[in-house]
């Protein structure tokens, strides 16, 4: 111990010149990213959500909720810069085709053969890196709950741990967990469908659990379902709405809240009462039954009578379809709920993992469905608990451990189905839950650097993700600390951690090999 102590003071005592230096060359790493952010952002969309961009060239230039975890920037539309995610560079690679270039649907591309990959940059070395993280968590900011956990993504590898096997309240992490589930249950291209069916002159509006339906897809289908109705020659219709796809209670235990509306497999625009996409917003009580009354307007508007109010009931079995919506694709909406810690999506996810292992699609379908197909998957879920998608439940328990194996597991370039649990963490300083983090000097050298999920609760923070650190190596990693009085100083805590960890060779230490 007195060897790492006498090594961080060395460290600690640089002189000004390189201390400098490293700023510059941290800023100047940032000040890339943003150029590539513009370019990225001009080239139009994102190729069926796949995020690629040119996070580890802006690396390399200096040569080297309780759930409000949203910052400054980070809310409303317009607000967030669009940012690169993840390179094909940032993640370990065993093959090529030869001409250079990687294979396999939704990866990025290298662009030239011969270039530097994750697998093949030195990994740090354990003391090492003990030796820049342990004074770090030994913060006073953090709780008296700290669990820690880093794992080389080449090779699964864990390289530091502080009690990684603990189990702990993950907050929002806890949908890194949710995305693998989903998109292993029910792939990256499933989409939801929310279908009208008529029996008749009753015309069904059945939700399939799909929360961002937004006005623009409500009028397509109120658009279709006229055009079979007039083809038909039915002028007036009784209007249904079917809520059969969701079982159980869809209050979360958290009650009516500005974090999440009821969770019903029906709703517009997450049942927000504002213009908002994502963060806090004041919710619809009855989602479902404004989103039938606003079908039945559009219904009227293409000149087709509705009598009375819409009311719940369950399609016929024998009903005939009229017109179906489909939602983005099930790798989209990971995306989005992992950039912006969206709870509705989360819930709706675990859901379809509920639904395609046969279980109810309730809140206790979905914890059952959740913890079956991780573990099938060989992750330690031993006395995890995955009480809601969301990680607004405080009955969720998940270690540090598990979150760093889902994020290698994610980095596998054989299994490219889960590579939007990568693409959609927050960049940091940048996009999402962490648009408004990173700006201090402690937390700044990880700004661009440092992608990850958020997690906050009131007396928990968790901060889970990857880096590509200073030596090209690619690293998950889990911070989780529980008891923390200040939630501001315990984040900043967390995103030095990280930043530590982007901005490290760490292989070389007078404290071990």
């Amino acid at each position: 111990m007195r060897i790492r102590q006498r090594w961080q003071a060395g460290r600690q005592s640089m002189a000004p010149q390189k201390r400098q230096t490293v700023l510059l060359t941290a800023g100047s790493a940032v000040l890339g990213l943003a150029v590539a952010l513009t370019a990225v952002a001009a080239s139009g969309p994102w190729d069926s959500g796949q995020r690629t961009a040119e996070r580890t060239w802006a690396a390399r230039q200096g040569d080297g909720s309780g759930t409000k975890h949203t910052g400054p920037g980070a809310g409303g539309p317009g607000s967030e810069l669009t940012a690169p995610q993840v390179l094909a560079e940032a993640g370990p690679v065993r093959g090529r085709e030869s001409d250079g270039k990687r294979a396999g649907k939704g990866d990025g591309r290298h662009g030239e053969s011969g270039g530097a990959r994750a697998d093949q940059a030195p990994a740090p070395t354990v003391s090492a890196l003990a030796d820049t993280l342990e004074p770090l968590l030994r913060d006073g900011a953090l709780g008296s709950v700290r669990t820690a956990s880093v794992v080389d993504a080449a090779t699964g590898k864990e390289l530091f741990s502080t009690a990684p096997g603990t189990v702990a309240t993950p907050a929002s992490t806890v949908k890194i967990a949710t995305a693998v589930a989903a998109l292993t249950a029910r792939g990256e291209d499933h989409r939801i469908p929310t279908r009208v069916v008529a029996d008749g002159d009753t015309v069904t509006l059945v939700g399939g659990g799909d929360p961002t339906l937004d006005e623009d897809g409500l009028t397509a289908l109120a658009e279709d379902t006229a055009r079979k109705l007039r083809k038909s020659g039915t002028e007036k219709v009784t209007l249904r709405y079917d809520l059969s796809r969701y079982e159980g209670t869809d209050q979360h235990p958290i009650g009516p809240n500005e974090n999440l509306a009821p969770v019903v497999p029906l709703m517009l625009n997450e049942g927000r009462l504002d213009e908002s996409e994502h963060g806090p917003a004041d919710r619809s009580g009855d989602p479902a039954g404004e989103a039938a009354e606003e079908f039945a307007k559009k219904l009227k508007a293409e000149d087709v009578e509705v009598e009375g109010a819409a009311e719940e009931k369950k399609a016929a079995k024998d009903a005939k379809r009229l017109a179906v919506h489909d939602s983005a694709p099930l790798g989209d909406l990971v995306e989005r709920m992992l950039t912006h810690s969206d709870n509705d999506i989360a819930e709706a996810l675990a859901r379809q993992t509920a639904i395609a292992e046969g279980e109810p699609a309730s809140f206790e379908g979905a914890e059952k469905a959740v913890e079956r197909r991780l573990d099938e998957l060989g992750m330690p879920v031993k006395d995890a608990r995955f009480a809601d998608g969301s990680g607004l439940d405080r009955a969720d328990r998940v270690s540090a451990g598990l979150l760093t194996r889902l994020l290698a597991r994610a980095s596998d370039p054989d299994r490219t189905g889960l590579r939007p649990v990568l693409t959609g963490l927050p960049v940091a300083g940048f996009t999402g839950t962490l648009g408004g983090r990173y700006d201090s000097p402690r937390e700044e050298p990880g700004a661009g650097l440092v992608r990850a999920k958020t997690g906050t609760l009131t007396g928990v923070n968790t901060l889970a993700g990857t880096v590509v650190d200073a030596d090209g190596r690619m690293l998950a990693f889990a911070f989780m600390t529980t008891g923390a009085p200040d939630r501001d100083r315990a984040q900043e805590s967390l995103d030095e951690l990280a930043s530590a960890l982007a901005n490290c060779g760490c292989r070389e230490s007078p404290s071990g090999p």
